[in-house]
């Protein structure tokens, strides 16, 4: 067996493995999924958190020569 045909049985058995991973985990999204329920009590406002004051950049001071 060369090393070409080496990776290509490797990349075959990879291949059959995304793709078995990917079938048992079902489609990706919302796509075959069912809505969730959307029975959710509405929560009161909550006061937002102050503003963490800006980040200054560095001081730079003129040196006399």
């Amino acid at each position: 067996m060369t090393s070409h045909s080496i990776a290509n049985a490797l990349g075959w058995i990879v291949l059959v493995v995304v793709l078995a991973a990917a079938v048992f985990y079902g489609p990706l999204g919302q796509f075959g999924k069912p809505q969730p329920a959307q029975t959710q009590a509405a929560q009161p406002a909550q006061p937002a958190a102050p503003a963490a004051p800006a980040v200054r950049g560095p001081v730079i001071k003129e040196v006399p020569n």
